[in-house]
């Protein structure tokens, strides 16, 4: 079904000249920031602080699973308001607000050794890092009207690859840190690390959110209820991909750790993992755009599982370190897959809304997997079956994606004072 939407005239010259100015790269560059702390930072990077804070807190997996939980429960909650949140204060205010409270969390997150406490502001940081994410989605969205729709899935994969420069970053430092903090404090370090990298980050995405105030005065409004049927095969395969794929950086660490892996291994994994994320997103936002269906979200997510299933077949650094250039690769590049879905299938004044149901049924996924797979890596079958859980979760959105048909909206035609 195809349907035409307005055409917006943005007659403010700056950005013109911006969007012009390498197809809005350089703002996507900027918004990227955004889930480097709400994503890399504040969710993956608990996998490096998982084994010290197990040992130091004697925590059993289960309750390390729970933590995970809590900040998927969290990110749940914040994805069923964010949208709401958007609408009420604006799309760029939500972005900032909730971006500073995720930093806020990971400061917090030092100071104590309470469990309570701790699964808290696991939880705090899910909800804020949820606004976040899906706010800044929808700006990077929002630019994707002014160019091809190549172009545009280039301009999203730049924006989710950020969380994988979060993991690249955390990566390089905080498993130094805990060596340096020793056995007893070193979690402690690592969180305030965490804070201050977020905090580093705020002020880059700042400013790239203050670039997109023009294009949000520019939106078209709509009091009609977004319809998601279009996209019920995407919602049902994220919702298993959230499942799996949170299970797999949970564990992941932990898994290795069991069989051997030293601090550097590690750190060349997470490494390697996070700048795979980042550096493919280049590769997938153009191929992406031009696969219809849910052809571009099954290919993703067959590459996924192969990475997922890699550290199942052998415990050698070469099947480890395939895996992490597999899975770094595929799985931000999930995220841009369906929400090309999205962008294809819905008007322009449901994207936000689409984003943020298809982040809902992402975070369900999200809330299981994690406890799942601890209870299971406690039984006899250890930690290797609930890896396994991670891997059989991820063939199976594989297929559930693969039923995704094909829906178009014709993209808006945009003026400005320049002729663009």
């Amino acid at each position: 079904m195809i349907r035409t939407t307005k055409i917006i005239n943005i007659s403010n010259k700056d950005s013109g000249q911006l969007l012009q100015s390498a197809g809005g790269l350089g703002v996507a560059f900027g918004l990227a920031f955004g889930p480097g702390v709400a994503i890399g930072l504040a969710r993956f990077a608990y996998a490096l602080l998982l084994p010290s804070m197990k040992h130091a807190l004697h925590w059993s997996f289960a309750v390390a699973g729970a933590m995970n939980t809590a900040n998927a429960v969290g990110y749940l909650v914040g994805a069923l308001i964010a949208a709401m949140t958007a609408n009420r204060i604006g799309i760029n205010r939500a972005f900032l607000t909730s971006t500073a409270v995720v930093v806020i969390s990971l400061f917090a997150s030092a100071a104590s050794a309470n469990t309570v406490i701790l699964l808290l502001l696991r939880f705090v940081a899910g909800a804020s890092g949820a606004v976040s994410f899906i706010a800044g989605a929808g700006l990077a969205a929002q630019w994707g009207r002014y160019v091809s729709p190549g172009r545009a899935s280039l301009l999203l994969g730049v924006y989710f690859s950020g969380g994988g420069l979060g993991i690249v970053i955390s990566g390089l430092l905080v498993p130094a840190l805990l060596n340096l903090g020793g056995t007893g404090d070193g979690w402690r370090i690592g969180w305030l690390a965490l804070g201050f990298l977020g905090a580093i980050s705020f002020i880059f995405l700042a400013k790239a959110s203050s670039l997109c105030r023009a294009t949000e005065a520019a939106l078209p409004s709509s009091h009609q209820r977004p319809s998601f049927s279009n996209i019920v095969p995407t919602l049902f395969a994220y919702a298993l991909f959230g499942a799996g794929y949170i299970a797999y950086m949970t564990f992941i660490v932990a898994f290795l750790v069991h069989y051997g892996a030293t601090t550097l291994e590690i750190t060349l994994f997470w490494t390697t993992l996070g700048m795979a994320g980042f550096a493919f997103a280049f590769a997938w936002g153009p191929l992406l755009g031009r696969l219809r269906s849910g052809r571009g979200v099954g290919l993703v997510l067959g590459v996924l599982s192969v990475g997922a299933s890699l550290p199942l077949l052998s415990h050698l650094p070469l099947a480890a370190f395939s895996s992490a250039l597999l899975f770094g690769a595929s799985f931000l590049a999930v995220v841009t897959a369906v929400t090309t879905v999205a962008r294809r299938s819905l008007p322009p004044d449901h994207w936000t809304a689409g984003i943020a149901a298809l982040t809902v049924a992402f975070a369900l996924g999200q809330c299981i997997g994690p406890i799942l797979a601890g209870i299971l890596s406690d039984t006899s079958g250890g930690i290797r079956l609930g890896l396994g859980l991670s891997a059989g979760l991820l063939v199976l959105a594989l297929f559930v994606g693969l039923a995704q048909r094909h829906h178009e909206y014709e993209q808006a035609v945009v003026e400005t004072q320049q002729g663009f």
